[in-house]
Formats: structure tokens, C-alpha cells, sequence
């Protein structure tokens, strides 16, 4: 039997040398960072975004896939922004009054960064209106025009009323008209007008007389009436045109500049038609010009009422873009529907809840207008309400700014409806692959409207030109972060850090975030030390105290191991017994732990239990597993006779839930000693997945799982015999702790790949495993002789015990 022989040194783990690169310091990279351009890590994902941009289809909106700690929104941001700088600033949008239907107000674009330069403009005219045109009714020139009207009107007046006296005398009546213009006549008996009392008294037949001749009479002044009725309308008629004409010198002293400005600031929208209306609306509310008699008692009720008439002349400022510097680009990091759809807020006013154009204010969907709005999709399904009204706005193309309803319908209470936005807009969706599938599977609505997908990966292959770029990347991370430089050997630690996050030494994790968190906490420890740049010194150290923050249930375990209430035995012997490797997250820290697998056979028909499902301890993938080991036994050894037997497998003092194929090599490797009955060499590990051929494939987690059997042992003394079997695929992805990497060079532990079973069972057992015979058995003094023979003893008993002799 061929001597395996171990992995060597320098295979567990990558090492960039510090002459690998090319700076002697991170601000180096910064400088040459001009000078070069270098190939983006997520080239899939840019060149989804970019194609979004140019796609005008609503439709085309991005969803962003990838998995935190990626930079998801960073890389947006730094992708949109400089597209942004390139693009056309969107309008300033206004809300202004309705004149002809005050329940639904205009939405007034202008062009950008002039909507408060007109706000406060008209708000100056206004006041100025206000407080001007009052003094215009009380000057002498205003005051003796109309005098001349009423003395006009007077003069006419008195006449007719003359007129009526006369022929009222000449009748033998005395007129009378009070203030209201009622006529009343009063009969002259011998030139004395008579009272009712004496009137009564007349001889009937008089009476009667008087009564005609007066009813006459007030049927021929009803014509000189109308005349005075006509002569009053025409005296108001007058007195409203002079009022008119005043307000009208009035609005061309103070409005028409106003106007003449504004006509044309662009086409973005009809200012001047807005300022015609509303000069329109003042001239045909004359009266709220005009000096009001204010009594101390009401001064402050007519203040009051006429600030809300006023108030329909102001301008709301929905969308601001005065500053901003090409197309917005907006995050919604708190995307309720308020925030993202917009709303009409409510005043209290003498117990009732009111509410006009000036309440209305803008979402980010309208803000980023002509843009790109960034959101987070995990935010997005914790408001529905916002999501819903998002994927209508998409869908019709219009942001309507509506009272939110909660999924319910509320009572209904006076509103008003805001002109609708045209929308130009990009929706970036970030979220998880997970996400992506859940929306696409159950939302026909986010296939029309996000219909391209912008997919991160996680890693890169590390090349010389990635190790080049990667290096770009930290130094600006540096230099955004106001850190310390970075020397050389520094950032070939954190290339290496890089490798080991990925879990591949060909490999460069993305994981920038993660990055920038030890970067941070290595400049502190830098600085703590009063040191003018971060070395490979202060980078370990930051990486051992972010260990020790994190590894505090890793040391409970391992005293467990120490005092033996967790036993697993690193020396010696033992039939039907193998150490198997795990893993377990403890919130972002991983621990590496070894525990004892135990298998036992015996005569009987139940098969391989499994304890771990029985005991619902056990997930669906381990299952499969304990079901592929089965597979394998028929395949090797029930070619010429059945496999009748009864055995069980489990972890021992395992107690949380198993999941996952990686034990399942071990689990077949006691399987195997306990069926030959052949002691299993305990100072060996063994991780691996295999499949019913016997093949041994990679598996997750493997440096983490040697490094945690490697303390166990460190801690109970290394005896040079101890090591770890793992699969041949899984070489690239060791990238172990110095300390186990100085073991194996001291040859006080050992890294030994396998690629089958057989090859894994001759390293515990140190017996070939054989070879099969013609005759379906294996050569003489093997592993799996002795495994064959055994398994067809069991059978023999077995039919022994069930039809007896």
C-alpha cells in the first residue's frame, strides 16, 4: 500500500509577498489612480445599469441582486453619479391655485432653481398689493370721483322724487320715501294730512274714494321707481368700475412687471398664463382690496379671514431642485408610502381637519423625477402601501398624490386632487437573489416593470491585474475614510484576507464592506499607537482583536473539549468510531468543531437507522446523505447475496440540528469499521462528502473546520500523528491560521487529501482497502474482505433466525 503523503506547507493557504505590489504606500495607488483605468469588479451589474439608462421604456427599470456586505448601494451611487453630472437638472415642479376649480391644483414646472425666486417674488408683489392698493381707495383723486357719482346719482334722485311730490300734491297726497325707497302716501283733506286714526273716521264712501285716487297714483310712480331703481344699479355699476380701474392701475404698477418677467422662463411651463388667471381672480374680488372698517371687536376675525383669502395666491414649492447639479439621484432609506408617494397634510382648524394646496408635499418618487431613485427592496415589503402605489405609478406612467388608506376604506372626507406628475424616472430595486425569485413567482407586475436584472457576484479571480485593481479599491477606501496610509505589506494582508473570505485561494472576496470594517479598526489601533501609516503589524492585530471580540462561545466550547465534557479522543483507537467536523455561526463568527461519530451493527432486518432524524435533529440533505451510504454498501457488496442487517449512526453529544452532506464520508467510514470490525485511527479527522461510488467531494467550511480540530489537539498535545483528511477538491480553499501552517512544517499535524473512500479508509485503518475479485468478492486481508465477509454472516443469521434450521 502506497504511503499518502501530506499536503505541504506552502498549499495551505495564499501568500502575496509585499514586492508583489506595486506602491510602497496606499496614497501611491490614489495618485496613480488618475493616470489608469481599471476594469470594474461588477461587470455584469454596470452594464445592466448602463443599459437601463439608455432604454427610455418605462418598463426597464433595474433590480439589483446580490447578497449584503456587497456595496450594493455604494456601487450605485458610484455609478450613477457621474452619468448623473452629465444629464439635464429637472424643473423645479410648483403647486399653485386652481382659479376655476380650487379642489384640484395645477402642478406648475419652472425651470430648475427658479420656483423660489418666483415664490418670493409674487409673495413681495402680493404684500405689496396688499398693503398699497387700500391707500389707493382712500386718495383724494379716488374720493372725489366717487363723490361725483353719488352727487350725480343724488342730483337725478332728488329730481324724480321731486317730480313724484308734485304730482303726489297735485292729487291731494303728501309723499313720503324712507331710506329703503319705500313710497308711502298720505291723503290731504283741507291741506292737512290726516292721521290713520282720523282717516278711519272719514265717511266711508270717501274712504273709498281717497283709496282709488291713491292706488292710481302709485301706479303711475312705479315708472319713476324703476328710474331710481335703474339710476342706483347704474350709481353700484360705476362705483365697481372706478373700483376696477383702480386695482387694474393698481395690478399694472406692481403685477405686469412681475408678469412681463416671467412670461418666458423656458418651456418647462405656463407661468404666464398662471399670473393672467390669478390677476383675473383679484380683479373679480375687488372688494377684499378695498380699507376695511375694522371695530376693536372683530379686527382680529377680519385679519384672520382676509389672510385665507390671500393665501390662494401663494405658490407651494413641491419639488426644490434650486443646486442640484445634473439628474437627481435619490436613496429612500425609510420608503413608507409618505416618504416614497408623497401626501396632503391636514390643518386643524376650529375642530375640523382642512386642508388646501399649500399642504401638499412631495415623495421621493417625485423628487427623483427625471432620475434614478434608489431603494431597498427588504424596506420596500415592510410598506406595502408604498410598494403598491410604486408599482401603479410604474404602470401608468403618472405619480398621483392620494389620501393613503391603510388597505382599508376610510371615511371619506373633503379633499382635493393635485394634478398628476409625468413620470421620467429609473427605479434601482437592491435586494437578494431570494427576493428576486419570491417577486417573480409572485408578482406579474414586477416582471413588466423590472425587466432587467443587475446581478453582483461575490468574487473574482485573483490574477495579477484583480490584485491590481483590488489594490485601487482599498486606497480609496482609505482615502474616503480620512485613514492613515496603508503600507505595501498591509495591503498584500488584506489581498490575503480577501482570499480567506472568499474561501478560495484563486479567488478574491468582493466583500468590500467587510473590508472597510477591519481597514477602520487597524487605523484606530494606528493611531492608538501614535504611528504615522498602517502596517502588516497592526493589520494582524486588528484581525486578533476582532477574533477575540467574536470568539467568546469558541473558547466555552473548547474548555468543554479540555475538561472532557465534550469527549473527542485525538489519540488512539477505535472500532465504529471517527471524528467528524462541523461548523456553526454564532452570529458572523464562525467556529470549527469536532465531534465523535459512532456506528453500530448487528444481526437484524431494520437496516441503517439514522438517530439524528429519528430524533428530529436531522435535515433533508442529511437524509439524502445517510440514504447515499445505503446506496453505496448495495453497490459494493450486494451483487452476490442480499444486505440484511440492523446498525444505527449518530453524532455524539450533538444535540442542535444536523444539516448538510459534509459528515457523510465520516459517517461512512465508521459505518465501514464497524462492519469489519477494525479500529479507526482517532487522531484523525475526516471531512468529505461522498457519493455512491465512493467518490469523496468538496465541502464548505473546511479551514474553519480543520483549524477547530487543530486546537483540540493543540490543546491536548500535539503528538505529531494528528492531522485532517479532507477531499482533493477542496485544496484551493485552505487558507489556515499561521499557527497550523507552523504545525505542519514542524510535521506536528497533517493536512492529507483524498479523492475515494477507499483512500480515506486505508489512511484511518492503515489496511488496503482491496480490490474486487472476479468471483465478486475482494483480495485477501483487505479492509472491504473482511467488510464483505461480515455483511454476509449477518445475512446468514439472519435467515437463520427467521425460518430456524
Amino acid at each position: 500500500m502506497p504511503k499518502k503523503v501530506s499536503l505541504p506547507s506552502k498549499k495551505l493557504r495564499t501568500f502575496l509577498g509585499s514586492d508583489k505590489i506595486a506602491y510602497e504606500t496606499s496614497g501611491d495607488f490614489s495618485r496613480s489612480a488618475a493616470k489608469r483605468r481599471s476594469e470594474p469588479f461588477q461587470p455584469r451589474a454596470l452594464k445592466a445599469l448602463e443599459l437601463s439608462l439608455r432604454i427610455k421604456d418605462r418598463g426597464y427599470n433595474v433590480y439589483l441582486a446580490g447578497m449584503p456586505n456587497l456595496g450594493r448601494t455604494y456601487m450605485v451611487l458610484d455609478f450613477l453619479k457621474p452619468w448623473a453630472r452629465t444629464q439635464l437638472p429637472p424643473p423645479d415642479l410648483l403647486y399653485v391655485n386652481n382659479f376655476k376649480d380650487q379642489d384640484k391644483p395645477c402642478l406648475l414646472p419652472m425651470p430648475a432653481g427658479k420656483g423660489r425666486e418666483f415664490k418670493d417674488e409674487l409673495a413681495s408683489v402680493i404684500s405689496t398689493i396688499r398693503k398699497e392698493v387700500p391707500n389707493k381707495y382712500e386718495a383724494e383723486n379716488y374720493v372725489n370721483k366717487r363723490n361725483a357719482l353719488m352727487d350725480n346719482f343724488q342730483s337725478v334722485k332728488d329730481e324724480l322724487v321731486g317730480a313724484m311730490e308734485s304730482e303726489a300734491a297735485g292729487q291731494g297726497f303728501n309723499l313720503d320715501m324712507d331710506e329703503q325707497g319705500a313710497l308711502t302716501l298720505y291723503p290731504l283733506v283741507e291741506g292737512k294730512m290726516l292721521s290713520e286714526e282720523e282717516f278711519e273716521r272719514l265717511d266711508p264712501e270717501f274712504r273709498q274714494k281717497l283709496k282709488s285716487r291713491s292706488e292710481r297714483l302709485m301706479a303711475a310712480m312705479s315708472e319713476m321707481l324703476r328710474k331710481i331703481n335703474k339710476e342706483e344699479q347704474g350709481l353700484k355699476e360705476s362705483e365697481q368700475r372706478l373700483d376696477k380701474e383702480i386695482l387694474v392701475e393698481a395690478l399694472n404698477e406692481l403685477l405686469n412687471p412681475l408678469l412681463d418677467k416671467w412670461a418666458d422662463c423656458g418651456s418647462e411651463g405656463n407661468v404666464e398664463g398662471f399670473l393672467k388667471e390669478l390677476r383675473e381672480d383679484m380683479l373679480e374680488n375687488v372688494d377684499q382690496f378695498m380699507p376695511q372698517e375694522l371695530s376693536p371687536l372683530n379686527e382680529a376675525l377680519q385679519a384672520g379671514s382676509q389672510d385665507d383669502f390671500f393665501s390662494r395666491y401663494a405658490v407651494n414649492i413641491f419639488v426644490d431642485n434650486a443646486g442640484i447639479q445634473g439628474a437627481p439621484v435619490i436613496v429612500e432609506d425609510h420608503p413608507t408610502a409618505h416618504n416614497v408617494l408623497g401626501c396632503i397634510e391636514r390643518e386643524s382648524e376650529m375642530g375640523a381637519l382642512v386642508t388646501d394646496f399649500t399642504l401638499i408635499k412631495a415623495g421621493s418618487l417625485h423628487r427623483a423625477n427625471r432620475g434614478v431613485l434608489v431603494l431597498h427592496c427588504e424596506d420596500m415589503m415592510q410598506n406595502i402601501q408604498a410598494w403598491e402605489g410604486l408599482l401603479r405609478a410604474l404602470r401608468s406612467g403618472v405619480a398621483r398624490i392620494e389620501d393613503q388608506t391603510d388597505g382599508q376604506e376610510p371615511t371619506r372626507t373633503k379633499t382635493i386632487e393635485p394634478q398628476p406628475l409625468e413620470l421620467d424616472i429609473k427605479i434601482v430595486l437592491i435586494g437578494t437573489d431570494d427576493l428576486y425569485e419570491f417577486l417573480l413567482q409572485n408578482d406579474d407586475r414586477f416582471t413588466k416593470l423590472f425587466k432587467i436584472k443587475a446581478h453582483m457576484q461575490e468574487s473574482v479571480e485573483r490574477t495579477s491585474a484583480t490584485i491590481r485593481n483590488f489594490c485601487h479599491q482599498l486606497a480609496r477606501i482609505v482615502d474616503e475614510g480620512g485613514m492613515l496610509p496603508f503600507r505595501r505589506d498591509a495591503l498584500a494582508g488584506l489581498v490575503d484576507f480577501s482570499s480567506r473570505l472568499a474561501e478560495d485561494q484563486k479567488k478574491l472576496s468582493l466583500l468590500f464592506p467587510l473590508m472597510r470594517e477591519l481597514m477602520i479598526e487597524a487605523n484606530a489601533m494606528a493611531m492608538a499607537e501614535g504611528r504615522d501609516m498602517v502596517d502588516y503589524e497592526i493589520l494582524s492585530l486588528a484581525r486578533e482583536a476582532r477574533d477575540y471580540r467574536s470568539n467568546l462561545y469558541e473558547e466555552e466550547f473548547m474548555e468543554q473539549y479540555d475538561r472532557e465534557l465534550i469527549r473527542v479522543a485525538t489519540s488512539g483507537e477505535a472500532v465504529g468510531r471517527v471524528n467528524g467536523l462541523s461548523v456553526a455561526w454564532y452570529g458572523d463568527y464562525e467556529i470549527g468543531l469536532p465531534h465523535h461519530i459512532a456506528c453500530t451493527v448487528g444481526v437484524g432486518e431494520n437496516g441503517i437507522v439514522d438517530l439524528e432524524r429519528e430524533a428530529q435533529l436531522g435535515g433533508p440533505i442529511h437524509t439524502k446523505a445517510m440514504m447515499i451510504l445505503i446506496s453505496y454498501l448495495v453497490g459494493q457488496f450486494a451483487q452476490n447475496k442480499p444486505i440484511v442487517l440492523t446498525g444505527s449512526l449518530y453524532f455524539e453529544q450533538s444535540y442542535a440540528h444536523v444539516e448538510g452532506d459534509s459528515a457523510s464520508g465520516a459517517e461512512l467510514a465508521a459505518l465501514l469499521s464497524a462492519l469489519a470490525g477494525v479500529p479507526v485511527r482517532l487522531s484523525l479527522a475526516f471531512t468529505g462528502a461522498v457519493n455512491q461510488s465512493g467518490q469523496i467531494m468538496a465541502v464548505g467550511g473546511v479551514t474553519r473546520k480543520i483549524e477547530g480540530f487543530f486546537e483540540v489537539c493543540r490543546r491536548k498535545k500535539l503528538t505529531g500523528e494528528q492531522g485532517v483528511l479532507i477531499p482533493v477538491d477542496n485544496q484551493d480553499h485552505l487558507l489556515l491560521k499561521e499557527e497550523v501552517i507552523e504545525a505542519v512544517e514542524r510535521k506536528e499535524f497533517h493536512i492529507y487529501p483524498v479523492r475515494t473512500i477507499e483512500q480515506a479508509m486505508e489512511l484511518l485503518t492503515g489496511i488496503p482497502a482491496g480490490k474486487r475479485l472476479a468471483n465478486g468478492g475482494y483480495s485477501s486481508g483487505s479492509l472491504y474482505r473482511r467488510v464483505d465477509e461480515r455483511l454476509a454472516q449477518l445475512a446468514a443469521m439472519a435467515k437463520k433466525y427467521r425460518y430456524g434450521k
